[in-house]
């Protein structure tokens, strides 16, 4: 893992391998590094453009050998998710470089303080770095070579301390969303739900909570149908996972609920062939929860929280649950069975139901649940919706501060009218228009508390990244998760 620390320095006298330098565009850098710089930027060949870079060669004109221009766009639309961009985009062309050490120069912005500029960039760097390699056999190649250390120089005045934790904050962000984009790029053979409960145990010993694994006899002993359902086709047997992080004395926690479908074939109503191999990533909301819980934990957040992930693998098989069935959940209601594919909001709506003995003050759940969340808002936002407008609002200013983008869609009485059953109380989906919509409303069946949902179908993974999220699994929404309970520890992070 790479080193990330600030300091104070003449950019001039930094002795990096490179020193990283953002331009706003027709803005100049200070002016000792004008001799190298000075030929790309009268040439045109550098403007500051939004994502431009420029190379350079310094010829010991400064104390660095190469210098990186690196364009930050127009700056009063500066914000932290571009310098998060921004500082991934350094890192990478620092690595693919094989260099060891890099240093850049901390924009400075009026729309944020020193402290989230400094977390911002130590999360964009770290995020950035991020791949997965673990299968792979060629040790030879680049793929291996890892950047050792990055600093981020300060501009005079700024305070370091506060730009220390900042990093410190940053790191810790990325390091639980690097987690869960780690389990969730994991084959299925490997992230079984006895794996993820393992995985839940490190994290506890490694932070003292409190964790409690039931296997599929404590899963039915629980009443927690839907999981038992889904889980009673495979040789993997269901977990569920409780998780507690406890450092808010008496305050009713926080409960965080993630979908964990290890693999999601869709039972008897199997998928097409086509892409079924995506549907590892099928355990991501869970597998951002865990990387919450892994933050949360470093940073010893003010406040009480409880995971709570369901896992299951969805398999067709002799026992298989089937279209037509009707399930009486935990709760009392009858679910009736028209799609064994939507199988998510099932396990989902036991871990709402459990969530009850807490008391919660607030519960979130986070979930690749619909494909139709997809058609409606692409990859680049994640669907909320709930029965709290102030929790919803909390979590999407969450997101936006993580940079991970969430939009509030509607739950109308319509869409509950759209799953109500002919056999049971409820079906487990409502037709093909609003699908998104009717799967919240089937969940807001089952929380009798302030509650929010994160459908991430479309925002958990992909094929393709930005300058901080290579392919495959993004950690989304680890990081909203955990700035959304550092706002309610009161910031005290």
């Amino acid at each position: 893992m790479v080193r990330i620390a600030t300091r104070h320095s003449a950019l001039e006298e930094v002795a990096a391998d490179l020193v990283a330098v953002g331009l706003f565009e027709g803005e100049q850098p200070p002016a000792p590094l004008m001799e190298v710089a000075g030929d790309a930027l009268s040439s045109g060949d550098f403007s500051g453009k939004r994502g431009e870079t420029t190379l350079l060669y310094t010829r010991d004109a400064v104390s660095s050998p190469r210098l990186l221009l690196l364009g930050l766009g127009d700056r009063a639309a500066f914000t932290t998710e571009r310098l998060r961009c921004a500082a991934g985009t350094v890192v990478r062309r620092a690595r693919s470089a094989k260099l060891q050490s890099v240093a850049f120069a901390l924009p400075a912005s009026e729309g944020f303080s020193v402290r989230e500029a400094a977390q911002a960039a130590a999360e964009g760097a770290a995020l950035g770095l991020y791949r997965f390699t673990s299968y792979k056999t060629d040790t030879g190649n680049s793929n291996t070579y890892e950047l050792e250390s990055l600093d981020l120089i300060l501009a005079e005045g700024t305070d370091e301390s506060e730009a220390s934790r900042g990093a410190e904050v940053g790191a810790a962000m990325a390091a639980g969303a690097n987690l869960a984009r780690s389990l969730a790029n994991e084959p299925s053979n490997t992230a079984t739900p006895e794996y993820l409960a393992r995985q839940a145990r490190e994290i506890a010993a490694r932070h003292g909570m409190d964790v409690e694994i039931l296997d599929r006899s404590g899963i039915e002993a629980a009443d927690l149908v839907g999981l038992a359902a889904v889980g009673r086709s495979s040789a993997n047997e269901p977990r569920f996972i409780v998780l507690e992080h406890r450092g808010g004395g008496d305050e009713s926690p926080v409960v965080l609920v993630g979908k964990a479908v290890t693999f999601d074939s869709g039972g008897i109503s199997i998928k097409p062939s086509a892409g079924m191999e995506d549907m590892k990533f099928d355990m991501s909301g869970g597998a951002a929860v865990l990387g919450a819980m892994e933050t949360i934990g470093t940073l010893g957040l003010a406040v009480n929280v409880v995971a709570l992930v369901p896992a299951t693998e969805n398999l067709p098989g002799g026992s298989a649950f089937k279209p037509g069935d009707v399930l009486r959940m935990g709760s009392g209601k009858t679910v009736e069975i028209l799609s064994t594919d939507a199988e998510g909001r099932l396990i989902l709506a036991d871990a709402l139901t459990y969530a009850r003995r807490y008391d919660p003050a607030a519960v979130i759940d986070c979930a690749t649940l619909t494909g139709a969340c997809i058609v409606a808002l692409g990859h680049h936002a994640s669907g909320l919706m709930g029965n709290d407008e102030d929790l919803i609002s909390e979590v999407q200013f969450a997101g936006e501060r993580a940079g991970e983008r969430a939009w509030h869609l509607p739950l109308f009485e319509e869409y509950t009218e759209q799953i109500k059953g002919d056999t049971a109380d409820i079906k487990n989906t409502g037709g093909r228009y609003g699908g998104a919509l009717t799967a919240g409303a089937f969940l807001k069946e089952f929380a009798a508390y302030p509650w929010a949902h994160l459908d991430v179908a479309g925002t958990a993974f992909g094929k393709k990244g930005n300058p901080y999220t290579p392919k495959g699994a993004t950690g989304t929404p680890a990081r909203s998760l955990v700035e959304f309970l550092i706002g309610r520890a009161g910031g005290n992070e």
